[in-house]
């Protein structure tokens, strides 16, 4: 009597298990690349949104309740300030809630040591007073100002003729009689850039006409 053995071949199993192998490899291997390539913006360490406060407040703790009789001051808006400057920096316009302020360099306005006004200035000055009639003011101040080069007696001297100057310009633009002026000449009193640099005196030598902005 003859007795067969049947052998089994694992070359299936074997083909199969070789096969998730590689789906499991090529799996990792395409969610690596797919995650490298992700080029959306995270949130930084650390700045992830919470919603818990980050302090514990107590909120018996006597320190933080107005004492009795107290009360709290009316709410205040406060003031914005917009400053624009030209790049030659020969021009500056401040707006704030209350006001407007231009700022003139004495270059672009007079010669050196000189409060007669150049064409070109008389253009700026008009352009000033266009918008002194926009927002209808009737309040204007006319200050000027220098370096603290020379002596203060001089510099006091002519701050004042160069504010007289432009105000003069402005008088001619503005034709509405209920227009008053505050002008003044503050020497080298109130610098807004270091006077131990050219380039910090040039800011300083300068008129400045500001006026109330219109209410809204």
């Amino acid at each position: 009597m003859t007795t067969r053995t049947r052998t089994r071949t694992a070359t299936p199993r074997l083909a199969l298990v070789l096969t998730a192998a590689g789906l499991m490899v090529a799996t990792n291997i395409y969610g690596a690349v797919s995650a490298h390539a992700d080029e959306t913006p995270g949130v930084p360490p650390g700045t992830e949104a919470s919603a818990s406060a980050p302090v514990e407040v107590d909120v018996n703790d006597p320190d933080l309740k107005l004492p009795e009789g107290g009360t709290l001051a009316e709410p205040k808006v406060l003031d914005i300030k917009q400053v624009v400057e030209d790049q030659s920096g020969d021009e500056r316009r401040e707006d704030t809630n209350a006001d407007v302020k231009f700022a003139l360099q004495a270059e672009v306005l007079f010669g050196k040591d000189s409060a007669k006004l150049g064409a070109e200035a008389k253009a700026r000055i008009s352009a000033i007073a266009e918008e002194i009639k926009t927002q209808n003011a009737t309040k204007i101040r006319v200050f000027g100002f220098t370096d603290n080069l020379g002596s203060s007696a001089h510099g006091d001297v002519l701050s004042r003729k160069r504010a007289d100057a432009v105000q003069n310009v402005l008088d001619q633009e503005l034709t509405d009689s209920n227009v008053t002026y505050e002008v003044r000449g503050y020497g080298e009193q109130y610098p807004i850039a270091d006077n131990s640099t050219e380039t910090g005196r040039k800011k300083n030598r300068r008129v400045e006409v500001s006026f109330p902005r219109t209410e809204s």
